[in-house]
């Protein structure tokens, strides 16, 4: 079984382009980053002027601010611990830019997604954009609904 398994990853592995194992390689390396409390190495792999929506409504952070937010978290020694388990990688025609989402195994939000938009940038391919969420069973959308406009309504 585990030898079925090895070779159903190799195969896997050798039908990505080149382009698409340098984004996987890439985006390996920022979780890792992340989980390493490395925030320049972390922070290195956005582009100057990316994105990150974070799961909060109010969470849409330009790089500087992400990066001033998050710099006391990485300064505590602990950030957070990111780790995809799927992820689909579609390249442009152009070679310049791709697209992608992932689902993420977090200990502290659970079962996550994330997708992104990433630029290449002569031999390195850069974050512009990364959305962060947390899928909701559509059994369960209702019920969710219903508590985000009860705290909608709730004073802050």
């Amino acid at each position: 079984m585990r030898l079925a398994l090895l070779f159903c990853a190799t195969l896997a592995l050798s039908a990505q382009s080149p382009a698409e194992k340098a984004i996987a390689t890439a985006l390996d390396d920022w979780h890792l980053a992340a989980a390493q409390v490395d925030e320049a190495r972390y922070f290195g792999h956005f582009a100057e002027d990316a994105v990150f929506l974070g799961t909060d409504p109010k969470e849409r952070w330009p790089k500087a601010a992400f990066q001033a937010w998050a710099h006391p978290i990485f300064q505590r020694g602990k950030a957070w611990t990111f780790k995809a388990t799927r992820r689909a990688i579609t390249v442009a025609k152009d070679g310049h830019s791709a697209w992608f989402d992932e689902d993420l195994a977090t200990p502290n939000l659970g079962p996550a997604r994330g997708t992104g938009v990433l630029s290449r940038d002569k031999d390195r391919w850069l974050i512009e954009q990364y959305s962060l969420s947390v899928p909701i069973p559509n059994a369960l959308m209702k019920s969710v609904t219903a508590q985000i406009e009860v705290a909608g309504k709730t004073p802050r």
